[in-house]
């Protein structure tokens, strides 16, 4: 390219398909001296430290006090000498330095060897899904960056990727406690690192204004993220161009990401239109700004501003109204990344002229506050403050240094530069948490709280106002349990939770979907404590995230989860099939399981068993090691059950099979009720079966006038009169953790003493549940819970021995037990829904991209149609909701069925 053709284009850009191509576009593009206004892909300085091993281990080691979020081994051969920039004091706890390679044997170490802690970090080969992150920087200097709303999912090991909001990413597949609050810690750690850049690039070590060569240069770069197990971003490379991987599994979607991307960059570089109105009003606005409020600055507004100094702010301008879907990274309204750039550029000593870096940052940053305001109500993209209390009172109108102290202070870090306090400040953050909160008596307040308190804390939709009494808050599935504290303003009142009784503070356990929670406001000083208002929230926890699957995934087994080990001879977590295994269960004709515990696990399709995110957690299935249970068709299961009696005993597990059987054969559920007596139902199977389920054990009531076991059993055969003494009555007992094998002689003298041995006997084992340590239950250690596991097996053998068929349900809950739904046991795992509030309006969920199926292992497809048949009548009032309550109530129905089968047939 020759002088005058460079010098007639207004833009440099290189989006070359090979390394080699990129490489010598980019030295095309800085071996040419751009023009004032020309604007070229080329930041060496970025490219150098944060493109570049070798760079990122030098920023590494030369603030070793910043925690930087890098992962990367930097041991080289030879030795970093240190040389410390002198700062203003020589008694500053951090020093910002550089490094030159020297030869080992002539190295002199003034100062302390600075060595880099990799104790904490983790190997990036433990990392199987990776988050690609797409950056634009137009400036380095003062740094000006925007972030791209969407990003690139990118499965290493086999090459596989899918783009995603980056929202999105964090509520969904990382299922962050607070996404909002991951996102910005991700943007936190890629713009110190960008920061740094802009810091080394003014720094004396690194010539004169090494980065200010190129006023209109900029870069787009593509930052490599990954996630530690407590979710902080970590940076594992950072790429000089949009890195799209040419993954097999690109779609029409992903395209049209790239194409987003590559179209918003360019609107935001060749944006040449903005509003000159709305910059004049915002920068008056900034000069009268510094005036009231005695900004060091506003000495620097009285001289007239060069066309250097005005063109970035022109360009920051058109940029924010030229976003596209980018977002604006920096500058930032976050008040630690400006005490960062504070810190950074005090220890650099720059001028106070306006044309120093730090000026222009005040500049930039007071410019986008006046934008703020205004554009205030007009839709625009740029960053909204999220202190709702601080509405009318910008940060960004507070001085610099008072902010920094403020900063300081909080963190406990003292330094002889900073303001002196006088004893004014001192104290300041411990004195307003212990500072005594009052009491009102106005009678206005009776009805309101103070506030609501949250551990872990939840983003209340809307925000918080005692005047408002309904919220709404989301939280992952990996938060298992709240704890809710409340205040009532007025003096007279107190909170209760639940109920008139209940606590003020409590933990609760989170179900997955739905739970509620009400805070009552009780007058006291009435005898009969009167209810003077009632707020509730509504706390919607996620189910698990799921990963949509390609062709080429493998299938993992698991029985427990490692986070809970109940069976220590047993493997924990994801366990990849054996080719024998995977022969096995895939047989066409695999045989029919002969009992209902028998051997299995829990099977899911992954791209890797050695991370559970990679599982597409929608298609799991129980399977048992060498047989299945069959799914019987309605006519087959109506037929089996005409002319039976079933009757229930038990408590709400026990219920929650009982309500499935009912939906199950009559393809719909007409009523239902959460049943603490005794129920009949006759309109069942068009009125052929017969069907009765007696609450027990019936906890609420003293011991010494509660029924016993051997009472309730009588009464319910009795009240089920008249019974066969055949396999046409079917006596299905069970709960979650009450049952022992005591239990199991009783019921065989009750039936031998009602002459009714000869009836079907099914024995429903535990559950997982009482696991959560919560408020209003009794709860278990992990040791009595593991000790459930013998206590199972032991009625399980004697319940054979009696000759009753058995239904495990412990071996299917207990490798899922954070999967529960609503209840205080956590040990529900079904629930009635209204059917016209269909699984699909929840507010959080994914959808797959394509229909995806597990035919390739399952030779039962046609039994999954026919239940998601069943699951989607929308001629039922009500339908019974759970896919692990599904699993072990379809072993019931086949156990109790399966004489029939020979005579029903296929």
């Amino acid at each position: 390219m020759s002088d005058n053709e460079s010098h007639s284009l207004d833009l440099f850009i290189c989006l070359s398909s090979t390394k080699i191509d990129h490489e010598h576009c980019l030295n095309t593009i800085e071996s040419h001296q751009t023009r004032s206004l020309q604007k070229a892909n080329a930041l060496p300085l970025i490219r150098r430290l944060l493109c570049r091993k070798e760079g990122l281990c030098q920023i590494v080691r030369t603030f070793p006090d910043l925690h930087l979020p890098i992962v990367l081994s930097c041991q080289e051969s030879s030795v970093m000498a240190l040389h410390t920039v002198k700062p203003h004091n020589h008694n500053e706890s951090t020093h910002l330095t550089h490094m030159r390679h020297q030869p080992t044997k002539n190295v002199q170490h003034p100062q302390k060897t600075v060595e880099v802690d990799h104790k904490g970090d983790f190997k990036i080969q433990d990392l199987s899904i990776i988050l690609k992150v797409y950056v634009l920087v137009t400036s380095l200097t003062p740094l000006r960056a925007f972030i791209h709303s969407s990003g690139v999912i990118w499965y290493a090991p086999k090459k596989k990727q899918f783009s995603v909001k980056l929202q999105t990413f964090f509520e969904t597949f990382l299922g962050a406690t607070s996404p909002q609050q991951a996102l910005d810690d991700m943007k936190e750690a890629i713009s110190k690192l960008l920061l740094i850049a802009e810091v080394f690039g003014e720094a004396p070590s690194s010539g004169p204004h090494a980065s200010g060569q190129c006023s209109s240069c900029f870069q787009m770069l593509t930052f490599d993220i990954g996630f530690s197990h407590s979710m902080h971003p970590v940076v594992l490379e950072v790429h000089e161009h949009f890195d799209f991987q040419d993954g097999e599994g690109s779609t029409l979607q992903d395209q049209t990401v790239k194409e987003s991307l590559l179209e918003d960059t360019f609107r935001i570089l060749l944006s040449n239109h903005t509003s000159s109105s709305t910059f004049f009003e915002a920068l008056q606005n900034v000069y009268q700004t510094a005036r009231l409020e005695d900004e060091p600055h506003h000495k620097e507004l009285d001289h007239c501003l060069t066309l250097k100094q005005l063109n970035p702010m022109i360009s920051f301008v058109q940029e924010l109204q030229n976003l596209g879907q980018f977002e604006l990274l920096f500058p930032s309204t976050v008040p630690k990344i400006h005490f960062l750039l504070h810190d950074l550029y005090r220890l650099l000593s720059p001028g106070e002229n306006l044309g120093s870096v730090l000026s222009l940052h005040w500049l930039l940053s007071n410019l986008l506050e006046q934008l703020h305001v205004i554009n205030k109500g007009t839709g625009t993209n740029l960053p909204r403050r999220k202190n709702k209390d601080s509405k009318n009172v910008s940060w960004m109108k507070a001085k610099w240094s008072r902010l920094r102290s403020s900063y300081l202070e909080q963190s406990r870090i003292k330094t002889k530069s900073s303001s002196p306090t006088n004893g004014k400040h001192e104290g300041l953050h411990s004195l307003n948490l212990s500072k005594e909160t009052h009491c009102s008596h106005d009678k206005d307040t009776l009805p309101h709280i103070r506030q609501i308190s949250t551990s872990p804390h939840l983003d209340l939709n809307p925000y918080f106002d005692p005047k408002i009494k309904e919220y709404y808050s989301e939280v992952p599935f990996e938060v298992l349990t709240i704890k809710i504290r409340a205040e009532a303003v007025n003096c007279r009142c107190k909170i209760h939770l639940d109920e008139k009784k209940g606590p003020s503070a409590a933990k609760y356990p989170l179900g997955l979907g739905i739970n509620r929670i009400n805070i009552l406001v009780i007058d006291e000083s009435r005898s009969l404590q009167e209810v003077v208002s009632i707020y509730k929230i509504i706390v919607f926890r996620e189910d698990r995230p799921s990963l949509p699957l390609f062709d080429d995934f493998m299938v993992c087994g698991f029985v427990q989860d490692c986070g809970s080990i109940i069976h220590p001879k047993e493997p924990c977590g994801l366990q990849p099939l054996s080719a024998e295994h995977l022969s096995r269960i895939s047989q066409p004709q695999l045989k029919t399981c002969e009992k209902g515990d028998m051997k299995g696990q829990w099977i899911v399709p992954c791209l890797s068993c050695s991370d559970n995110r990679t599982c597409d957690w929608r298609q799991i299935t129980w399977q048992p090691d060498d047989c299945q249970y069959p799914v019987l068709s309605k006519p087959e299961l109506q037929q089996c059950l005409e002319s039976k009696k079933v009757l229930f005993i038990g408590d709400s597990t026990n219920r929650g099979m009982m309500y499935y059987l009912i939906e199950r054969v009559n393809e719909t559920l007409q009523e239902w009720q959460k049943a603490h007596d005794m129920k009949f139902y006759h309109n069942v199977n068009n009125k052929n079966t017969f069907i009765s389920y007696s609450y027990y054990p019936q906890f609420w009531i003293s011991i010494n006038q509660r029924p016993t076991f051997e009472e309730a059993l009588e009464q319910l055969l009795f009240r089920s009169q008249p019974l066969e003494n055949t396999r046409q009555t079917i006596l299905i007992i069970g709960g979650v953790q009450w049952l022992n094998f005591n239990h199991l002689h009783i019921i065989q003298k009750v039936l031998k003493r009602a002459n009714l041995s000869n009836i079907l006997v099914m024995i429903k084992s535990l559950g997982i549940g009482f696991h959560l340590p919560v408020d209003g239950v009794h709860s278990l250690s992990h040791a009595e819970v593991q000790n459930l596991w013998n206590e199972n097996q032991a009625i399980l053998n004697t319940a054979k021995q009696y000759g009753y068929e058995v239904v495990d349900t412990f071996i299917i809950t207990m490798g899922r037990y954070k999967e529960f739904l609503q209840g205080k046991c956590g040990c529900h795992f079904h629930e009635v829904v209204n059917s016209k509030v269909s699984e699909g309006n929840f507010p959080v969920g994914m959808t797959l991209s394509r229909p995806y199926a597990l035919g390739k292992y399952f030779n039962n497809q046609s039994s999954l149609v026919k239940l998601q048949a069943y699951a989607s009548n929308s001629q039922s009032p009500y339908h019974v909701r759970g896919p692990i309550n599904q699993v072990y109530s379809e072993i019931l129905l086949s156990r109790i069925c399966a004489n029939e089968r020979q005579v029903v047939g296929p």
